[in-house]
């Protein structure tokens, strides 16, 4: 987790090949993932905004474009 960032989602890919998602707390614990891989970043990305729309502010970091963005 990048120093300075309080809490963010972390979308990646798996060894399979499916994207997933991390959610870190504040003290850069995890405190919550997808819980299942997803065939398409397009999919994981609405599961993940289900659960954005329960964090205001929170980042995301999207290892799998090499970017920061607040939904």
């Amino acid at each position: 987790m990048t120093a300075g960032v309080p809490k963010q989602f972390v979308l990646y890919k798996d060894a399979a090949g499916q994207y997933r998602w991390v959610m870190y707390a504040a003290n850069s614990r995890k405190i919550a993932d997808s819980g299942e891989g997803y065939t398409t970043r397009e999919g994981c990305l609405a599961g993940l905004r289900m659960v954005i729309a329960a964090a205001p502010g929170i980042q995301v970091n999207d290892k799998t474009t090499g970017t920061w963005y607040t939904p």
